[in-house]
């Protein structure tokens, strides 16, 4: 069975690493998956070569359409001949469709969209993007149907108009093996940061982005007496100067970092639907404080905090909770671990998509 993999971009982001770890770990496995770009470059293109996945790109530049990638991408899909096409985020959702009509294929090939997202709020966006999801709207059911990586998600996109002929939740799933407790790497972390070995730090792991919430944050730490923070993803530059916040930008080593801090805070507006940071964290045996959105309770359960989102003084004092309590730190963050080990693992995920694929491609078999 051949799966073609279809993303707007593979940049550092939930998506793109899940994305990657998906493809790597079935490579590994003696699969080969494609993976297919709208745009160039992006630190999981390169993660991906370097394991030796294929991947190709369209071209595309953000912000800039050009419908020769289209017709680019229906070309690749009439050489390959995929039995499917799991595509991933609104863009590559939509071109997908469109270059699998203009392929001649849409009766061999079946096509699964991936929605990542839950209640994003548009109005914080370009236009074209409400366009493009609207787009997406009216023509969910003519995927073969829409995977989601949250509930939330499911439901949020319903209420958007979506209607696809079938919907499944996969959840994200995590690597043990690279994100796990590691004391020494932590020191070493802290010494290099300049930060004391009993001090009280926190970490967010997020892009500069309106719906992540790092107002909110910022808001909490200067509520919150003792702590020191973190603040790890592209376009994080921006918050140099804040006082208690250490801005790292983009880092490839967010392992590393993780076992550096005490808890890790995902203050999100809205929009999030499965967040990997949370599980990270989660698998680095951390306790996580994070807003009621998307399916952030549900991931934490028992192992952890939840607070409404935008409510600055809500996230100060389930920080000050934890970092008055250490005996607490420590067993939700045991509980975090066994939580990601039982329900969230990377393998799990990874055979959730294999079983949608492989039933797929047995019904394009048959006819």
């Amino acid at each position: 069975m051949t799966v073609m993999h279809v993303i707007t971009g593979l940049d550092t982001g939930g998506a793109e690493r899940m994305l990657a770890n998906l493809c790597i770990a079935q490579h590994q496995d003696g699969a080969s998956p494609t993976v297919v770009s709208l745009s160039p470059g992006g630190s999981q293109r390169d993660r991906l070569l370097s394991a030796g996945v294929t991947v190709r790109d369209l071209g595309l530049r953000r912000g800039i359409p050009n419908p020769v990638a289209l017709f680019r991408l229906a070309g690749i899909i009439r050489r390959e001949k995929p039995a499917v096409i799991q595509s991933w985020m609104y863009h590559a959702d939509l071109v997908a469709l469109l270059a699998l009509f203009l392929s001649g294929r849409r009766r061999q090939t079946r096509l699964y969209w991936g929605v990542r997202c839950s209640d994003v709020d548009l109005g914080a966006y370009p236009v074209s993007l409400r366009i493009v999801v609207r787009l997406c709207a009216l023509l969910s059911r003519f995927a073969d149907g829409v995977v989601f990586n949250s509930k939330a998600g499911q439901v949020a996109h319903r209420k958007l108009g979506y209607r696809p002929r079938h919907s499944v939740v996969i959840d994200n799933g995590f690597d043990t093996g690279a994100f796990a407790p590691d004391g020494m790497a932590g020191k070493q972390v802290r010494q290099e940061l300049g930060l004391s070995e009993d001090a009280f730090v926190i970490a967010t792991v997020a892009r500069f982005d309106r719906m992540k919430g790092h107002e909110t944050l910022l808001a909490a730490v200067r509520r919150t007496r003792d702590v020191d923070c973190l603040v790890i993803g592209a376009g994080t530059e921006a918050l140099a100067g804040k006082t208690r916040v250490m801005p790292l930008g983009e880092r490839d080593d967010v392992p590393k970092l993780l076992s550096a801090v005490d808890a890790l805070v995902s203050p999100s507006h809205f929009g999030e639907g499965f967040s990997n940071a949370i599980g990270e964290a989660m698998a680095s045996g951390l306790p996580v404080v994070a807003t009621d959105v998307g399916d952030a309770a549900r991931i934490i359960g028992d192992a952890g905090l939840v607070v409404p989102p935008r409510d600055p003084d809500a996230l100060a004092s389930a920080l000050a909770r934890l970092r008055d309590d250490a005996g607490l730190r420590r067993d939700l963050g045991e509980k975090a671990r066994a939580q990601i080990e039982r329900s969230f693992g990377l393998r799990r995920s990874i055979g959730a998509f294999e079983a949608l694929h492989n039933a797929t491609a047995v019904d394009a078999a048959v006819q």
